[in-house]
């Protein structure tokens, strides 16, 4: 069993997305971020970044204690190795799905990211941020729609942990004053995800989950997750 300490941000989707995609046993403990519940001692212990997701296995392949993981692409790698499933067993596969893992959370995560808090969350508008993280987001997307170009997925024909984290991300594409249309490898990729069934699933999850606030009010979710 898979106890998965989660909230519905992008990060927290990639793991859904893996375990419904898998079908391994999982549990959720909601980590909600807008009431700092990141920063109570429990939750440090297994992740001491104080940042969702984390996860707990419970029975771990070598038949010892649970074992903790927190960083969404570590988590990633972790339950692909455990499954046996998603992430490519030769060398060479492994490499390319492992370069494009690193590259969202490296890259596409942290720099969407600014992009979002500048654009939305931002007390003040800073023209030069905005541009800034706006600009690279469409750097970003092109990299990604250059590498889709004749693949079916980021690594290639096959499903990988490459393409579960990078899509969340794409998800509030409009937010991020980007266009689909711009980029139609990866609109084509986009859409192509958006409608198994492992991904409505996973998303469905999000709607069950209590106490989600709008960051562009609620001072007190601003102050855990901005201002700490």
């Amino acid at each position: 069993m898979i106890e998965l300490h989660y909230w519905p941000t992008p990060n927290g989707h990639k793991i859904t997305l893996f375990l419904e995609e898998a079908g391994l046993p999982y549990t959720i403990k909601p980590v909600n971020i807008g009431k700092g519940e990141q920063f109570e001692p429990a939750f440090l212990k297994i992740s001491p970044n104080n940042r969702m997701p984390a996860i707990v296995d419970t029975k771990p392949a070598d038949g010892g204690e649970p074992v903790s993981v927190f960083e969404s692409g570590a988590i990633l790698q972790y339950l692909a190795e455990k499954s046996g499933r998603f992430l490519p067993k030769d060398l060479r596969g492994r490499a390319t799905v492992m370069e494009w893992l690193f590259w969202q959370v490296g890259g596409l995560g942290p720099m969407l990211g600014q992009n979002h808090h500048f654009n939305r969350y931002a007390p003040e508008k800073i023209p030069y941020a905005i541009d800034r993280y706006v600009r690279e987001t469409r750097r970003l997307y092109g990299v990604l729609d250059k590498q889709l170009d004749g693949r079916d997925f980021i690594a290639g024909s096959d499903y990988t942990i490459a393409d579960m984290a990078a899509y969340p991300w794409i998800v509030p594409y409009e937010n991020q004053g980007m266009k689909l249309e711009d980029f139609p490898n990866l609109k084509r990729w986009f859409e192509h995800l958006r409608d198994r069934e492992a991904t409505r699933r996973a998303y469905a999850l999000a709607d069950t989950i209590q106490g989600k606030t709008d960051l562009r009010t609620d001072e007190e979710a601003r102050r855990h997750l901005f201002g700490r």
